[in-house]
């Protein structure tokens, strides 16, 4: 299996926020999370916009998913993601505690999605391990 199957998604969300955020948009004073990309007026009457934040945050759960799914693939490579994983939500920790343009409510949503990706796929593993084999809370034979 290629090495980069095991490149967590959660990455991406990390290098589209370091290129929005140290990039022209970051430069022009405001803040580059609430610039809109979507404005529609619903039959409510009531005007609903997206804003890039709300699109980062958005991709980020969607790469979250994905990354849910490969963790229930067992085998030497769920432990290579495990750890690629967790270097992953150390970056996130990592930037957000020293890095001025990380402290942000989007960042740190991020972060958590991040957090929840190595919980998961840990838990998730662990799960299926004792599923295949044959481990149970209430097994006798121990």
């Amino acid at each position: 299996m290629p090495v980069f199957v095991s490149i967590p998604l959660t990455v991406a969300p990390l290098l589209v926020y370091n290129l929005l955020a140290f990039s022209l948009l970051g430069d022009t004073g405001g803040d580059p999370w609430q610039a809109p990309i979507l404005t529609m007026e619903l039959v409510s009457g009531a005007r609903f916009t997206l804003v890039v934040g709300d699109l980062m945050i958005l991709s980020g759960l969607v790469l979250l998913f994905i990354e849910l799914l490969k963790a229930t693939r067992t085998g030497v490579s769920a432990l290579t993601d495990h750890i690629l994983s967790t270097l992953v939500f150390i970056a996130y920790l990592v930037e957000f505690l020293t890095v001025r343009a990380a402290a942000t409510s989007v960042f740190f949503t991020l972060m958590a999605i991040s957090l929840v990706d190595v919980i998961a796929g840990f838990s998730i593993t662990i799960t299926g391990a004792r599923r295949d084999f044959g481990v149970s809370p209430h097994d006798s034979s121990r």
